[in-house]
């Protein structure tokens, strides 16, 4: 038994799962697969390389805040079927 197989078991126990065999050894083999992988990535020479923060130019554009006249709440209750106090009335949905 390997040392992820011993971690599959453990992560799988602490989310409550309950892996067959066969599964566990699927897991430790993709487990192994994913470090066998970032240690092919550690290799790459990145030393000419500028370190970013994302790997894609394009920053979020948002639009900035404004103001503006909202409707009163006699506009937004108008069509309510019940209100009380001003404020939507709906049916209790927790018990």
């Amino acid at each position: 038994m390997s040392d992820s197989s011993i971690d599959v078991k453990y992560v799988a126990n602490l989310a409550r799962l309950d892996l067959n065999e066969e599964e566990i050894q699927d897991f430790t083999n993709q487990l192994n697969d994913i470090i066998s992988f970032v240690k092919q990535l550690e290799r790459v020479d990145t030393t000419n390389i500028e370190p970013t923060s994302h790997a894609s130019a394009v920053v979020d554009v948002i639009r900035e805040d404004k103001l503006r006249k909202g409707m009163g709440s006699d506009v937004a209750l108008k069509n309510a079927p019940d209100q009380s106090n001003q404020q939507f009335k709906v049916t209790r949905v927790v018990e």
